[in-house]
């Protein structure tokens, strides 16, 4: 791999965790939010100072030869540590829990980190190795024990982050699910990294050499766990947004039928208050429900009970269940109360409920306007009692 199959990912990261920063700025308490952008910031950070160029560049500014290696090697760790805190404030549970896991985790981690820094201390690595330093150094004491250390730990987090997201999977559906299984798919390629870097050290211990392995096998693995590991970390929130507002637009569609009919006796019937096509979703569904709503309180006046009845009860012996029922009931008196205001153009209805307030039909509770709109546009119990509106009207 050279250097740009390092940079690129590395920029991707970088520029994901440029993206939650504002929302880190604003929830900074927010457990979850902090995981994930330690991960990022900390998966930016591995390609970037894992990329050969950058090695070479780290050993020359400090002065000290293989420096690079335990920078590199302490922010796998502390990836590590950061995937499974993750997993950790993801999954929820008593914050107590959840904060004595969490203090276990970095703190393991951190005795690692700590650890490697002093093997390489007393350790010796007199050659620049920018690529197979793994291997070149499996044999030397103390630099052995460090590159031993830092797999083991990564090895551990690897499999725990399998384990655990693979549980979780078959508990849940959904984005969720898909994105959990993602994940353990980017592990899995870890654990085959992992296997790799032992398999070239093991072999170099016992006079073999499967370098390649770990000098060009393994960074592809790695990469390759990383970024499928992100993509199973974003999925899920990714696809919740999608869905949340696929939901979002399909309500304002299904209310089109009961807003159209309603919008001749609503007062923003002439765009008095109107909001931009470009607002979102939920606004727009705001605002036609608001539209909704007020044209239903101008209808109130010429609302039936006996309708509402009748069709309640023909819904019911029809096989509907109540709150279907009921919904088909208040879209036929909704659509003979429109017939009833069309049939009063100079309004007598609405004065005489003004000059005598009690006579106006409050509403009884709040009303499932979707399911009204779709009763209005299919349900031929509100088409025929329409056609029976219509016709005493006549």
């Amino acid at each position: 791999m050279d250097g740009s199959s390092y940079y690129i990912p590395a920029a991707a990261m970088a520029f994901a965790f440029a993206f939650k920063t504002p929302a880190l700025i604003r929830s900074w308490r927010d457990p979850l939010l902090r995981s994930v952008c330690a991960l990022l910031a900390l998966t930016a950070l591995v390609f970037l100072f894992a990329a050969p160029p950058t090695i070479a560049q780290v050993n020359n500014l400090t002065g000290i030869t293989n420096v690079s290696a335990p920078l590199v090697y302490c922010l796998l760790d502390a990836f590590s540590a950061a995937s499974l805190v993750l997993i950790v404030n993801w999954r929820g549970g008593p914050p107590t829990l959840t904060r004595r896991i969490n203090l276990r985790i970095i703190s393991g981690y951190a005795v690692v980190i700590v650890a490697l820094g002093i093997l390489f201390v007393v350790g010796s690595t007199p050659v620049e190795r920018l690529r197979d330093f793994d291997t070149f150094y499996a044999g030397t004491p103390f630099i052995r024990e460090m590159i031993v250390l830092y797999l083991a730990a990564m090895t551990v987090a690897a499999f725990a982050m399998s384990v655990m997201c693979w549980r979780w999977a078959l508990q849940v559906r959904g984005w969720l699910r898909a994105g959990l299984l993602i994940i353990v798919t980017g592990y899995l390629f870890n654990l085959a990294y992992l296997v790799a870097k032992f398999t070239a050290i093991v072999a170099r211990w016992n006079g073999g050499d499967l370098d390649d392995l770990s000098t060009y096998a393994a960074p592809v693995l790695a990469s390759v766990g990383a970024q499928v590991s992100a993509v199973g970390f974003c999925l899920p929130l990714a696809g919740r947004r999608v869905g949340d507002s696929w939901t979002t637009w399909a309500n304002y569609r299904r209310l089109g039928p009961l807003w159209r009919e309603l919008r001749p006796v609503s007062t923003h019937a002439g765009g008095e208050v109107r909001i931009s096509w470009w607002s979102s979703a939920q606004l727009q569904v705001t605002q036609r429900e608001s539209d909704i709503h007020d044209g239903m309180l101008r209808l109130y006046p010429y609302f039936d009970s006996e309708v509402h009845a009748r069709t309640y009860d023909a819904s019911v012996a029809a096989g509907s269940d109540p709150v279907h029922a009921r919904a088909e009931a208040d879209a036929a008196m909704v659509a003979t109360a429109l017939q009833a205001r069309a049939a009063d153009p100079e309004g007598r209805v609405i004065s005489a409920t003004e000059v005598n307030p009690a006579s106006t039909s409050a509403p009884e509770s709040p009303r499932d306007l979707v399911r009204i709109s779709m009763a209005l546009r299919r349900s031929p119990i509100v088409a025929a009692e329409r056609e029976e509106g219509g016709e005493r009207l006549r």
